[in-house]
C-alpha cells in the first residue's frame, strides 16, 4: 500500500517559530522592506503627533502597500486580509493587522511624500549601478477611472433634464396646493419627490457650473493661440509684402458648448479612446522609463487625450531630479509626441531627441536597413537634423529600443500586476496612485536586477 505523508493539524508546534523561517532569503518581501526601511521618512514620521492612539510605523505601511501593488493587491481590504492570509504581508506587517481604513487614509494622506520615496528609490538603482540612466524612452497609457462613462452628462443633455424637472416641481408645486388629497397615489409623498428633484437640479447646477469654467479656460487659451496666429500672418505679411492666400484663422466661439461633458462621479477623469476600439472614461498616465533598466524615471497622471502636449512637461520633471539621475542625453517616443516645438524643447535641454515623425510602413524593402541617409546640408533646422538621424542605423537601433523598453513596462503594469483601473478619484489621488503603481513596479525590477 502507497503511504502518504501524515496529515496532523492537531499537534502543537514543540518551539514558537519567526516570520524570518518562513520566507526564502531572496524573497521580494525581504527586499522591499530592505530598501523602504532604507529611505528617508522622516518627513512621515514627523507628520503624525503626539497624541491619539499608537500609530503604525510609516515604513511598514509604506512597504505594505508597495508589496501589495506589485502583487496585484491594491485594495485595502485585500491587503488587510493578506495580513492574516499571507506569509508575506504577516512578515512586512510584523504579524500586526493594520486595518483597511489606515491603509486607504494613509495612502491619500501621504500621497505627495510618495513622490519623494519614488526618487529615492532611484537613487537607491543608481548607486547599486543598476542603471547609468544616460537616455529616456516616453509613452502614455489609458488607464480606466474610478468611474463610469455612462455616468458622463454633456452640457446640452444637462439643460435638457434641467427643464424636465423644473416642470416635475412646478407639477408638483401644483398638485400639493389642490385641497383634494384624492389625486396623490398611494405611497406618494410630495415633499420627498420635490427634495429628490432639488437635489437633482442642484447636481445638475453645480456640473453646468464646471463645465463653463472648463469652457471659460478652453476660450482663453484658443484666443490666445488665435492672436498669435493673426499675429504670424500680420508678419509675414510685413515681411514679404504679399498677401497670405488660404483660410484666415477662425475666431473662437466664448461659452460652453453643447456636447461638452462631465463626469459625476469623478469630475476630474476624462473619456478617451482605448486599444480595442471605444471610448472609456479614463486618465492618462505617462512615463520616461529607462532603456538600460526599464525602471520608470518620471511618473505622470495627465487629463489630456493627446501626448504632443507632454514632452515639456515631462522634461521639466526629468530635469527637476537630482544631478546623477536626470543626465539623459537622449529621448525616444513615437509619433504621438511629434511637433517641432517638441523636438527644439529637447534640443533646448541638451537631449538628443529620436522622435517619430509619421507611422512607418510594415515589412519595407529589406535594403533600407543598411541604407544610409545623405549628408545634412549647414543650415539645417532641429527636425531636419532628427528625420536624418532616425534614418542613420545607429538612430535606427536606438528607436528600436522604445518598444522593447516603455511597452512591456505598461504590459506587465496591466496585465502582470494587474493594475488596469485607479482605485482613487481625482487628479491629484490618481496622480499618487499612479507613483505608488510606478514605484512598486521599480521595486519589483531592483529585485530581479539584483545580484542573486
Amino acid at each position: 500500500m502507497r503511504r502518504f505523508h501524515p496529515m496532523d493539524r492537531e499537534t502543537d508546534l514543540l518551539l514558537p517559530l519567526s516570520v524570518q523561517d518562513w520566507l526564502s532569503k531572496g524573497h521580494l518581501a525581504r527586499y522591499v522592506v530592505e530598501v523602504v526601511e532604507g529611505l528617508d521618512l522622516s518627513a512621515l514620521v514627523q507628520a503624525y503627533g503626539g497624541t491619539g492612539s499608537t500609530p503604525y510605523h510609516p515604513a511598514m505601511l509604506l512597504a505594505l502597500l508597495i508589496y501589495g501593488y506589485a502583487t496585484g493587491r491594491f485594495s485595502s481590504r485585500k491587503i488587510e486580509r493578506a495580513t492574516y492570509d499571507s506569509l508575506a504581508c504577516r512578515f512586512i506587517a510584523c504579524n500586526l493587522h493594520p486595518d483597511h481604513d489606515t491603509l486607504a487614509t494613509f495612502r491619500r494622506r501621504f500621497r505627495k511624500e510618495f513622490e519623494a520615496a519614488f526618487v529615492q528609490v532611484l537613487e537607491v538603482a543608481r548607486e547599486n549601478r543598476f542603471s547609468r540612466f544616460g537616455s529616456v524612452c516616453l509613452d502614455g497609457t489609458k488607464i480606466h477611472a474610478n468611474a463610469s462613462r455612462h455616468s458622463a452628462l454633456s452640457y446640452g443633455h444637462a439643460e435638457a433634464i434641467e427643464a424636465h424637472l423644473q416642470a416635475e416641481v412646478q407639477e408638483l408645486m401644483a398638485l400639493a396646493e389642490r385641497t383634494d388629497g384624492a389625486q396623490v397615489p398611494d405611497g406618494m409623498s410630495i415633499p420627498a419627490e420635490l427634495e429628490r428633484r432639488e437635489e437633482r437640479l442642484a447636481a445638475i447646477a453645480a456640473a453646468k457650473t464646471k463645465i463653463a469654467a472648463r469652457a471659460a479656460e478652453r476660450f482663453a487659451r484658443e484666443q490666445a493661440e488665435y492672436e498669435a496666429k493673426l499675429a504670424a500672418r500680420a508678419a509675414r505679411v510685413a515681411a514679404t509684402g504679399k498677401k497670405i492666400g488660404g483660410t484666415a484663422p477662425k475666431a473662437p466661439t466664448p461659452g460652453p458648448r453643447v456636447d461638452d461633458q462631465i463626469n459625476l462621479t469623478d469630475d476630474e477623469s476624462r473619456i478617451m479612446p482605448v486599444a480595442g476600439g471605444g471610448f472609456e472614461q479614463c486618465y492618462n498616465g505617462q512615463a520616461m522609463v529607462d532603456p538600460e533598466s526599464m525602471l520608470v524615471v518620471v511618473a505622470q497622471v495627465v487629463q489630456a487625450v493627446n501626448d504632443k502636449q507632454q514632452v515639456v512637461p515631462m522634461l521639466a520633471k526629468l530635469q527637476a531630479l537630482p544631478a546623477q539621475l536626470n543626465d539623459a542625453k537622449q529621448l525616444t517616443a513615437d509619433a504621438g509626441y511629434f511637433s517641432k516645438d517638441n523636438v527644439v524643447a529637447c534640443e533646448t535641454a541638451g537631449i538628443e531627441p529620436l522622435i517619430a515623425v509619421k507611422r512607418d510602413q510594415h515589412h519595407p524593402h529589406w535594403s533600407e536597413r543598411f541604407r544610409e541617409p545623405p549628408e545634412l546640408a549647414p543650415a539645417a533646422t532641429p527636425v531636419e537634423r532628427m528625420t536624418n538621424r532616425l534614418k542613420t542605423g545607429a538612430g535606427r537601433a536606438a528607436y528600436a529600443l522604445r518598444k522593447q523598453t516603455v511597452e512591456p513596462v505598461f504590459g506587465i503594469i496591466k496585465s502582470v500586476m494587474g493594475f488596469r483601473q485607479f482605485l482613487t478619484r481625482g487628479l491629484d489621488n490618481v496622480q499618487g496612485e499612479w507613483t505608488l503603481v510606478c514605484l512598486a513596479w521599480n521595486l519589483k525590477r531592483m529585485a530581479v536586477l539584483r545580484p542573486q
